[in-house]
């Protein structure tokens, strides 16, 4: 046998040929069998429900859309343009202050104050953590992640807890003399909450390109005469501001698409886009719903696809670049130059604290304490009787700990392998790669409730096919509906690793006669294994905080989780509903330890 047989596998023989095969066309039967099961999943569900809109009684007709385009209700003064009124008139209305905004403008207008909000919040927490060295650095930097995986619905009783009537931050008040106030269903608290979920992933995303500009280009730019300030704009800002604007059309899509903090913190008289498509499909108007999510759909679709375009263009490669050096915290001259930005920093570190532990202290606080602020574990007793005693129909913990634990682990096991063949799938180059890409991302825009509406109707209700009816539990569904939501963060993790390798790796084990399938598996997924642990550790907190679809899905007794459990806790007593979200805090906090113990450094989210 040659050296060159041995390399190849072993000769020309039958089986050589055979696993040659194979190998070459298994990335191939990867990205067929994804596909295959992303339209089963996502794309067929999601189908049969926005068709409703513009199919009604077997007649295609697009009489929903105009009316709902046309409905001030959804669309406020731009509904008049859409029904043929003058641009002037419309512009007039739009800037006088008794302005209607609609449904449709009011989702808008909060997502892009929340965006602004978060954008505000992440910055200076980037420029901390980035450009300063001190105790604890790593460790506040691996904080960062913490809120982005917390379950919505926990932050929303956490905010609750806060800025409720009898909260901690009425409780401060109150101690210092000063007068309560009534944040509560007010859109300053959905805003707020907001900037808490996704503050820290702009500072996360903004950090990582911060630390990736080379020292060497600032310093020729200073050589060359240019000042300290001049030199941050030209050299550092434009290769951080491409990171900025990925963070905030990311919040904007995540707020345009709000469910549980607006429900819990702005009721129905702040609904959003996502709120009201809710409450029409538990109304049974699936074609006004329909038509709703497929706007919703194509605004969030359309600055998805604008960010995945910018992100392409501007994707550079850091390998090779120096960092620039960190300063200590401590000034080593007291001049007002080095004290003016420690105090700025130092001002934010306390808001950007407070506004970050007190939700999470005040529902840990609320979940120890009663109604006359004694100290007592009542509200966990409540929830070991009720585990003991409730009926069958009744929400009780255990099953909620155990659905949620048994969702998760299956939904990883679905969402990581059509993460990864994703994140392989577009990190290729060819035609379309971005189009591929904003697809596959899809399910990021895309309504919750629409989707697990689709999965009810198809998955749980059956469908025939050929004179056999197929159909699943609600279990099934709900893991399906988690694998849909989870795999697009695997995607958003793995992909970055795998487009900064060194590539001549990859091609001296081509020219060494490795197919494409075994230089992804032997060389390219070895050395991205930290992101993919991560990724993992994504999907399954993403699983475990899951609400909307799982909302719509969990109408058995048996397949409610942790999420939907708080929710129902929360309508009758907060007490309860706390201290089940601070169990699922304890659960969700070891899915953190898994993303920064077992994933290490990473490039993605």
């Amino acid at each position: 046998m040659t050296d060159d047989a041995g390399r190849t596998g072993g000769g020309d023989g039958p089986l050589a040929r055979a696993r040659t095969a194979i190998e070459t066309r298994s990335l191939t039967a990867l990205a067929v069998l994804t596909s295959a099961a992303l339209v089963v999943a996502f794309y067929y569900p999601t189908a049969t429900v926005l068709i409703e809109a513009v199919v009604v009684d077997g007649a295609v007709t697009v009489s929903v859309f105009a009316e709902v385009l046309t409905d001030p209700f959804y669309f406020g003064e731009l509904a008049r343009l859409l029904s043929g009124e003058s641009p002037a008139a419309v512009l007039g209305s739009l800037l006088s202050p008794d302005r209607r905004l609609g449904i449709v403008g009011f989702t808008a207008y909060q997502a892009v104050l929340s965006t602004l909000a978060s954008v505000a919040l992440g910055l200076p927490a980037a420029y901390l953590l980035a450009r300063f060295e001190f105790p604890g650095r790593r460790t506040l930097r691996s904080l960062t992640i913490v809120p982005f995986v917390l379950p919505s619905i926990m932050v929303a009783v956490g905010f609750v807890a806060t800025f409720g009537d009898n909260g901690t931050l009425n409780a401060a008040l109150a101690a210092l003399g000063l007068p309560p106030v009534d944040l509560l269903f007010t859109l300053e608290a959905v805003v707020i909450a907001h900037a808490f979920y996704n503050a820290p992933l702009v500072a996360r995303v903004t950090t990582a390109a911060w630390e990736s500009v080379d020292a060497s280009a600032v310093e020729t730019a200073r050589s060359l005469g240019a000042g300290p300030v001049r030199a941050f704009v030209d050299v550092v800002a434009p290769q951080v501001y491409p990171a900025v604007l990925t963070g905030a059309a990311l919040t904007f899509v995540f707020t345009f698409g709000t469910f549980p903090i607006v429900l819990a913190l702005g009721g129905f008289q702040l609904a959003t886009v996502e709120v009201f498509v809710y409450r029409l499909v538990r109304d049974l108007s699936y074609a006004e719903a329909a038509a709703l999510a497929i706007i919703e759909l194509v605004i969030s679709l359309g600055v998805l696809l604008a960010y995945l375009r910018y992100e392409a263009r501007n994707s550079t490669s850091t390998r090779g670049a120096r960092p620039l050096p960190r300063r200590p915290l401590v000034p080593p001259a007291p001049t007002l130059r080095e004290l003016l930005p420690r105090a700025g920093l130092g001002v934010y570190s306390v808001a950007a604290g407070i506004l970050f532990v007190a939700p999470i202290a005040s529902m840990i606080l609320a979940s120890v304490t009663g109604g006359d602020g004694a100290l007592t574990l009542d509200h966990y007793r409540f929830l070991i009787e009720r585990q003991q005693t409730g009926a069958a129909f009744q929400v009780r913990p255990w099953p909620a700990i155990r659905n949620s634990l048994a969702f998760a682990a299956a939904a990883t096991l679905l969402a990581l392998p059509m993460g990864v063949v994703v994140a392989v799938l577009t990190t290729r180059r060819y035609r379309g790669r971005t189009l591929v890409d904003a697809a596959a991302m899809a399910p990021l825009a895309v309504s919750g409730i629409i989707v697990g509406l689709g999965l009810l109707r198809g998955l749980v209700f059956g469908v025939e096919i050929a004179e056999w009816r197929i159909a699943a539990s609600g279990a099934v569904a709900i893991v399906v509906a988690h694998a849909v939501s989870g795999y697009p963060f695997v995607v958003r993790t793995v992909s970055p690793g795998l487009s900064g390798l060194d590539r001549s790796l990859v091609e001296s084990a081509r020219a060494l006669g490795a197919s494409r399938a075994r230089v992804i598996r032997d060389v390219e997924l070895p050395l991205v294994w930290p992101a993919v642990v991560a990724g993992a550790a994504f999907a399954f907190a993403i699983s475990i905080g899951e609400f909307t679809s799982t909302v719509v899905l969990a109408t058995g007794a048996d397949a409610y989780t942790m999420p939907v459990a708080i929710e129902r806790f929360i309508g009758r007593r907060l007490g309860p509903a706390t201290a089940m979200g601070v169990v699922l805090l304890v659960v969700t906090g070891l899915s953190f330890v898994v993303i920064e113990r077992l994933g290490g450094d990473h490039r993605g989210l």
